[in-house]
C-alpha cells in the first residue's frame, strides 16, 4: 500500500449517497489532478474506522479521525506491471481480509450508442481497436470502477472533453464488465 487520498470535505466534492460512491469520486478527483494519458491505477478500499483501530500510526499519518468512521479510505497500490494485460493482472490479485473493496482507474475510448451498427464484421482485435481509435464520434474517458467484497459496485466516468468534477457520471452499472472483473479479485 502506498498513498491515501483526500476526503470529500478536503477536495470540495459534493456529498455522495454512499461511502463507495464517495470513494469512487475521491479517487476520480485525485487522479484527475494528475492529468490524462496515464497508466491504470489500482486502489485498496479500507474501512476508515477499522484502519484507525488496527493501525493507529498509519491512520494518524493519513489524518483519519472519528469523523471518517463509516467512510472508505482509498490506498493506492504499486504500479501495475508494464506489458501485462489488465484481465490477466486482475486474475493475480489476492486481497488481505482488511481490504473492504478495491477500485481501478483506466482510460479508454468509448463510442456512442448505435456506433456498433457500423462496426466492421469479422475484424480482428487489432482492426477493431484501430476502428474505435479512428471513429469520428469516439470519446476519451477515465473510468473509476469501485467494488466492495459484498458485491456493491460503483463507477465514476469522466469525459475528457468535460474534464470537471461536476460533470462526472456515476452509477453502479456504467461499466459492468470491469466491476465484475474487480469483484472476481475477492473470490
Amino acid at each position: 500500500m502506498s498513498d491515501a487520498i483526500d476526503t470529500p470535505a478536503e477536495s470540495g466534492l459534493p456529498p455522495a449517497a454512499t461511502p463507495l460512491t464517495r470513494a469512487a469520486l475521491e479517487i476520480d478527483e485525485y487522479v484527475g489532478k494528475l492529468g490524462w494519458d496515464l497508466p491504470a491505477r489500482l486502489f485498496a478500499l479500507v474501512d476508515s474506522a477499522e484502519l484507525r483501530r488496527t493501525d493507529p500510526k498509519l491512520a494518524k499519518q493519513l489524518g483519519l479521525s472519528a469523523e471518517q468512521d463509516g467512510a472508505l479510505t482509498p490506498v493506492e497500490q504499486d504500479e501495475l506491471p508494464a506489458g501485462m494485460a489488465l484481465d490477466e493482472f486482475l486474475g493475480t490479485i489476492a486481497w488481505p481480509d482488511m481490504v473492504a473493496g478495491c477500485a481501478l482507474v483506466v482510460e479508454r475510448l468509448m463510442l456512442p450508442p448505435g456506433a456498433e451498427k457500423s462496426r466492421p464484421s469479422k475484424a480482428s482485435e487489432a482492426q477493431l481497436a484501430d476502428w474505435v481509435a479512428n471513429h469520428q464520434d469516439r470519446q476519451e474517458v477515465r473510468i473509476t470502477a469501485a467494488v466492495l467484497r459484498d458485491g456493491k459496485r460503483e463507477t465514476a466516468l469522466r469525459l475528457r472533453e468535460k474534464d470537471i468534477p461536476r460533470e462526472v457520471l456515476t452509477g453502479p452499472d456504467l461499466v459492468p464488465g470491469l466491476t465484475k472483473a474487480l469483484l472476481a479479485t475477492f473470490a
